[in-house]
């Protein structure tokens, strides 16, 4: 399982307009990467609406939010539309990135995890946090932990 303190794996991904995401391009800013089980379902809608409501304070904590999973461009598309979602999803859909960052699977192993990373400017990853029912904590403690790491 990957730690803190570890480098966080590089990755490309395609993103909801159809660029190519790339980790390594944000070098130079925090980043809340965060992978989530599937669009529209509860929690994961409140998760990203939580990200959403929240995002100009992880702005001005010199970060950028990026949500993950493996649900396709096309509904990442309407996901992002429906919610009027200000930051990337990403299209996962084969599982590599999930996998890369040893996402658990929650439930007996029957969903996919919802799992937050805090990675720093320098691409450490600074904080990890597990929890598929609790989708606003992510929120929550992602932004306590940016505000002790130096802007």
């Amino acid at each position: 399982m990957l730690q803190v303190g570890q480098p966080a794996p590089d990755f490309s991904l395609k993103t909801t307009t159809g660029t190519t995401f790339r980790l390594h391009e944000l070098r130079g800013r925090h980043v809340v990467l965060y992978f989530y089980p599937k669009d529209d379902t509860p929690g994961c809608t409140t998760q990203a609406c939580s990200f959403r409501d929240q995002y100009e304070d992880f702005k001005d904590l010199g970060a950028e939010v990026v949500g993950v999973s493996s649900d396709s461009e096309q509904s990442h598309q309407k996901f992002t539309a429906k919610h009027s979602l200000p930051f990337e999803l990403l299209a996962d859909e084969n599982g590599a990135v999930r996998k890369l960052y040893e996402v658990p699977r929650a439930m007996l192993g029957l969903l996919p995890g919802r799992v937050t990373f805090v990675i720093d400017k320098e691409g450490v990853i600074q904080y990890i946090f597990n929890s598929l029912t609790g989708a606003t904590d992510h929120v929550s403690k992602t932004k306590e932990v940016l505000r002790g790491l130096p802007a």
